[in-house]
């Protein structure tokens, strides 16, 4: 006898909202149809569903996205390290306490190496036809931004070995939800022959019919919401073992609308506006901003970074700043609109000689124009590099007025999204201490203030 097993994924929505209707109509209607037909069926997510560049995710702290998960009828998820790295502790704690579905992952672990009450290694799952399905989960192992978040969390490899060895014993078949990106799910099919299925997400990858590596079937579905995948798997009820599998993408943007969806993507916006309307500041003043010159808002938030990392000197760029500040009452929302980024401040140990390179590869024009994606960025553009007590004379550097001495050792204030990527070597090989949980927008809006201290003080962001 064969039984047909049918699983539906999503990984890496990045709280992308305008492709939710679509995504829980269809999978609402798959549901409906599948149980119907007696048939087993399972919903996934893979991570990063969570993302607070938007104001309903930044108003809720994500339990917003846990209300929609929920809705959906998910059977089960995993976190990406947007859920991981971007909310504080205790928001990540609290994030799931009231998820109708598992919440699956193996390699965290609390201060006491112990896993949160509101996780499980792994979770086997039972279908009509008494096939044992076992569910494992692992994700990007960012050990130095969790342990500052009060987080330990292991090689997802090694654990992923440790959990399998255990599962392998009481189930039929297995699945793995992987947030570590394709070429770990490359290998992850190389290594553990006794995995079926793997259901990626983090490198944003797309794998239109799916990949087979070894025994195992690679299924993702990109980004944003954009495609929602779908694994089918036929499975020899008694010899336990799958014996064929299958996997598709369905084009979210090709799925039928369901009434009402553009008031509801609005409605998601209008909400995360309303929670967000706390008063931050009064401006006497509109500060600008621009991503070729220099402007006031840029400026300060540099100067702000300096100020909060206890630099000596800061630099970032412009296009990090995605918008002005208009005169008169400054709320949580409007700070959130200009620097939707979950970035962290940073602030990088450098010899004078290290400073000196990295200083004049920032005047390379390259950068104003290079569009940039990913490491946390939610602009469009990088735009000029903006400085605080840094100063070019001709063939001179000056940091706080002084000649930079190529043998003194500097502490330079920056953006973490620098030190994920390969803007800059010497930063990304350097001594580095990231400041967390707290984003630009918090730090900006602790400067502004301080610049303006008649305004009422408000809670922080």
């Amino acid at each position: 006898m064969i039984e047909t097993i049918h699983i539906y994924h999503t990984n890496d929505v990045h709280s992308h909202f305008e492709n939710w209707p679509k995504i829980r109509l269809l999978l609402q209607q798959r549901q409906q149809m599948h149980n119907i037909n007696g048939e087993s069926v399972f919903l996934f997510d893979i991570g990063d569903h969570v993302d607070r560049w938007h104001p309903f995710s930044e108003g809720t702290l994500g339990k917003g996205n846990i209300t929609l998960l929920n809705e959906a009828g998910y059977d089960a998820v995993t976190i990406g390290n947007n859920e991981g790295i971007t909310l504080p502790h205790e928001a990540l704690n609290t994030l799931y306490e009231n998820a109708q579905f598992d919440v699956i992952l193996a390699n965290l672990f609390n201060e006491q190496q112990l896993r949160p009450n509101w996780v499980q290694p792994y979770k086997v799952y039972t279908t009509k036809n008494g096939v044992k399905i076992g569910v494992v989960a692992v994700t990007a192992p960012f050990t130095k931004l969790y342990e500052l978040l009060g987080w330990t969390i292991s090689e997802p490899l090694e654990e992923l070995g440790k959990q399998l060895r255990e599962l392998n014993k009481h189930v039929d078949v297995i699945v793995v939800l992987s947030h570590l990106g394709i070429h770990d799910d490359r290998t992850i099919a190389k290594l553990f022959p006794e995995v079926d299925v793997i259901l990626g997400g983090h490198t944003h990858h797309v794998l239109l019919d799916g990949e087979y590596v070894n025994q195992s079937i690679l299924a993702a579905a990109g980004k944003y919401g954009r495609y929602v995948g779908y694994v089918e798997l036929d499975i020899d009820v008694e010899a336990k073992k799958a014996v064929n599998k299958s996997a598709i993408l369905f084009e979210t943007s090709q799925l039928p609308a369901p009434s009402g969806e553009m008031n509801e993507i609005q409605q998601y916006n209008i909400e995360g506006k309303r929670l967000l309307s706390t008063k931050v500041v009064h401006l006497p003043e509109t500060l600008t901003t621009d991503w070729f010159t220099e402007s006031p808002l840029a400026q300060l938030l540099c100067e702000a970074i300096n100020e909060w990392c206890g630099a000596d000197c800061a630099f970032l760029n412009a296009g990090l700043v995605l918008d002005h500040l208009q005169r008169g009452t400054v709320t949580k929302f409007d700070i959130h609109r200009i620097l939707p980024h979950p970035i962290n401040p940073c602030l990088i140990t450098l010899t004078g000689e290290q400073l000196h390179d990295i200083l004049r590869a920032t005047l390379d024009p390259k950068w104003v124009n290079m569009e940039l994606k990913g490491l946390g960025f939610r602009g469009k553009i990088m735009g000029k590099f903006v400085y605080h007590d840094i100063r070019f004379d001709q063939q001179q550097i000056y940091i706080k007025n002084r000649p930079l001495q190529l043998d003194h050792i500097y502490k330079l204030g920056t953006i973490d999204m620098y030190t994920f990527g390969h803007f800059f070597p010497h930063i990304h090989e350097a001594e580095k201490q990231y400041f967390m949980p707290e984003f630009l927008r918090d730090v900006l809006a602790w400067k502004l203030q301080n610049v303006y201290p008649t305004s009422k003080r408000c809670t922080s962001l």
